[in-house]
């Protein structure tokens, strides 16, 4: 019988990395890697963590030693739907469950979010990138556009992490034919992450006017000019292209073998007896 207000790493992967996913809390200190979407508590305790009632959290301890059960046991104390994950991060490591490396994160800031910054008015690298961030590595992270000309001097000004700009001091951009979304997957060790490989050939082609690479390439970049269009605002873009790359990783994920036509969804006709 699995323990009261715990969550078993088979079930937690199913819906991390997913809009509407539960908030992960890991307690440990300075790990090198994590399960996707982690964040980390700004104190140790955790009634001070002002998490709104009502919110689902997961908490992560290294070997399921206590500390994780304790933290769920307070958290729930003020109304917060807490679960402990079974077994701690070891057994989400024993089950070959995707992790994301932090050897490349940027600092913090003193909010405890990383800060990032590319150019204004984003299309395809710089709506996939942040999506990957947020949904993956860091879900508060915070994203500033300016003028091209004017990335690397916000970059040093405001301790922010640039990227996707042609520049060769910068380490998130284009390298070769690969874009900068793929080098993110794979510099947080998500290479082998099967959804997020389908996505960044999408990502690629779509990008880099290789719309021969996957079919769906096109449809992207269809759907990412439009949204440029449609929005003037680049972070209110952003918004409106999460749920776009939501929905394609969702597709890359588990529904690449549903077919859709006109008959795919009618019930079958019974036979008439001879």
């Amino acid at each position: 019988m699995p323990a009261p207000n715990a969550i078993a790493p088979d079930k937690l992967t199913r819906i991390v990395a997913l809009t509407g996913s539960p908030r992960i809390v890991d307690l440990r200190d300075a790990p090198s890697e994590v399960i996707p979407g982690t964040t980390f508590p700004a104190h140790r305790e955790p009634a001070r963590w002002d998490i709104p009632a009502g919110s689902s959290v997961v908490i992560v301890d290294e070997k399921d030693d206590g500390s994780a059960v304790a933290t769920a046991a307070i958290l729930r104390s003020d109304g917060v739907a807490a679960e402990a994950l079974e077994g701690g991060f070891a057994a989400w490591l024993e089950g070959g469950w995707p992790t994301v490396s932090l050897a490349h994160l940027p600092p913090r800031h003193d909010d405890g979010r990383t800060w990032w910054v590319t150019r204004a008015r984003p299309k395809v690298d710089r709506i996939a990138c942040p999506w990957l961030i947020r949904r993956f590595v860091d879900p508060d992270a915070r994203f500033l556009f300016v003028a091209p000309t004017e990335v690397l001097t916000v970059a040093a000004q405001q301790q922010a992490e640039p990227f996707d700009i042609a520049d060769e001091r910068v380490f998130w951009s284009h390298r070769g034919e690969r874009c900068t979304f793929d080098v993110m997957v794979e510099a947080f060790g998500l290479e082998n992450h099967e959804p997020l490989v389908r996505l960044a050939a999408i990502v690629r082609g779509a990008d880099t006017d290789r719309l021969d690479v996957v079919p769906e390439a096109a449809g992207l970049l269809a759907i990412s000019l439009g949204l440029s269009r449609i929005h003037s605002d680049d972070h209110a873009q952003l918004e409106a292209g999460m749920a776009i790359y939501d929905a394609l990783y969702r597709w890359c994920r588990d529904a690449q073998g549903e077919k859709h036509n006109w008959t795919s969804h009618q019930p079958a006709r019974a036979k008439v007896p001879a």
